[in-house]
């Protein structure tokens, strides 16, 4: 791809781990919005922001505190820019019965302590910061 020429890469899940979580650090997003297993590869475009991440299997968690079940699929790729991913493929949030995919999540600045994700149809959430901090 075009899009990953020049990138920093990082292989093997220690090592892509620490990449994914020094990047949401950089850009003010909350440690725990990506809880990836089995990491093959993470890379990053500086120029662009592209980011991917590239799993052995879907994971998918249960972010307790707000009670939300997110699947992150085996690639998953956006556009990181300050306090934002957007183009966001990879990601679903359920919602009832529906997985509909997460497209664009941003942390509001200045900090009112909440992120917001929005789907392609256009749909909006918002929760707690909080509730995607490291661990949760």
């Amino acid at each position: 791809m075009a899009e990953k020429a020049g990138a920093l890469v990082k292989n093997g899940h220690e090592e892509g781990l620490k990449l994914a979580l020094s990047l949401l650090e950089e850009f003010g997003l909350p440690l725990g919005l990506l809880p990836l297993a089995d990491v093959i590869e993470v890379g990053f475009m500086r120029s662009t922001g592209y980011m991917w991440i590239v799993q052995k299997k879907k994971v998918e968690h249960s972010f307790k505190m707000i009670d939300k079940l997110v699947s992150y699929d085996t690639e998953i790729h956006g556009y990181v820019e300050k306090r934002r991913i957007k183009k966001l493929k990879g990601v679903k949030a359920k919602e009832l019965l529906l997985w509909p995919p997460v497209n664009d999540i941003t942390v509001d600045e200045p900090p009112t302590g909440k992120i917001h994700f929005k789907s392609l149809a256009g749909v909006t959430k918002t929760f707690p910061v909080e509730a995607f901090a490291d661990g949760q």
